[in-house]
């Protein structure tokens, strides 16, 4: 059996925490990490909200979303979007799927969500979107087979960051600490974008901007997971879930 990367673990529940309390993440919404140790296995946390994710619920998952242990409960059905953008995706490192309300206007309208600050950058120069009608007709809109996970991840390309028409997004990062700090500077940048609309013409960040400023520097990124675990109960490392 594959032995657990402890301490990339402990992250993975710190990251949870973060991304519930910037908004990001409510009761649905999951992150994996891919094992530093072999290419072809990802850590994701069995079905429980993201503000009770604790150490014990993370399952060693193989690249067609199925476990390779015993789970000890349910997974989430959309475990296959993480598992086919790890498949695909050899630069990626860890995966978000979330329903944040910031960026759930730019999938159901037809208006592009685009990089406009200096953080947000790390957006890209092109959010991808996916409708899965394209190639599944009506759903329950809900990517649980391996088949709406790889259209998905065909529209995400070689992107960050995919919208999913009425449906929320996913996100990628090369890293754990990159992929939270672009998860939430991403859903900063819609709330920007959503708050200048009614002042007038918006003004995105040139192609030559993004690529300045991307990827983000290591610097920014460690500050801002500083700044967001200082947010948290105790050290910000806490594993153990609340008696409450």
């Amino acid at each position: 059996m594959l032995e657990a990367p402890e301490a990339l673990l402990a992250d993975l529940v710190t990251a949870h925490r973060i991304l519930v309390g910037e908004g990001v993440l409510d009761a649905f919404g999951h992150i994996s990490v891919r094992d530093p140790r072999r290419s072809d296995r990802f850590w994701l946390s069995r079905a429980t909200p993201p503000s009770r994710v604790v150490r014990a619920d993370f399952v060693p998952l193989t690249l067609d979303g199925e476990p390779a242990a015993d789970p000890g409960g349910p997974l989430f059905s959309e475990r296959f979007i993480h598992a086919a953008v790890y498949a695909q995706r050899p630069d990626v490192f860890s995966v978000c799927h979330h329903h944040s309300p910031s960026v759930m206007p730019f999938c159901i309208a037809d208006h592009p969500l685009v990089a406009v600050s200096q953080t947000g950058a790390s957006i890209g120069a092109e959010v991808s979107r996916w409708d899965s009608r394209d190639e599944f007709g009506a759903t329950a809109m809900l990517v649980n087979d391996m088949a709406q996970a790889m259209s998905l991840v065909r529209a995400l390309g070689s992107n960050s960051l995919v919208l999913m028409r009425g449906h929320g997004a996913t996100v990628t990062g090369s890293g754990l600490k990159e992929l939270v700090f672009r998860a939430v500077h991403a859903c900063r940048d819609a709330d920007y974008q959503l708050a200048a609309a009614p002042l007038g013409h918006l003004q995105p960040l040139s192609s030559e901007e993004i690529e300045m400023a991307t990827p983000p520097a290591v610097p920014a990124i460690e500050r801002c997971w500083s700044h967001w675990t200082a947010a948290l109960d105790g050290d910000g490392k806490s594993t153990e879930r609340s008696s409450r």
